[in-house]
């Protein structure tokens, strides 16, 4: 039992530390790098204005037409930074 427990434990810890990296880093495809950077903006009350953008998020209690006026925290801001760097290197479609 002993065994079993810390085999248990062992496998929390990969699942933690893949829950810990940054969206980037987990993202296998550009629609998820895509996902991700719409997911904080959907969090932040941004309303979409394209198709792909209004079937995944809706635009139920949104509040901001012009992506500027989202309000993001400055980790929300890298995460997006970071996100687009790795659409540009993976030439992801705009």
């Amino acid at each position: 039992m002993h065994r079993a427990l810390m085999t248990g434990m062992a496998a929390l810890g990969v699942l933690l530390g893949v829950a810990a990296l940054p969206a980037p880093a987990r993202a296998e495809t550009c629609d998820d790098l895509w996902y991700a950077r719409n997911e904080i903006y959907k969090a932040q009350g941004y309303c979409f204005r394209t198709q792909r953008g209004i079937s995944a998020f809706g635009n139920a209690g949104c509040q901001y037409d012009n992506v500027e006026d989202v309000p993001l925290s400055n980790s929300q801001r890298r995460s997006i930074a970071e996100i687009q760097r790795e659409e540009r290197a993976r030439r992801c479609p705009r």
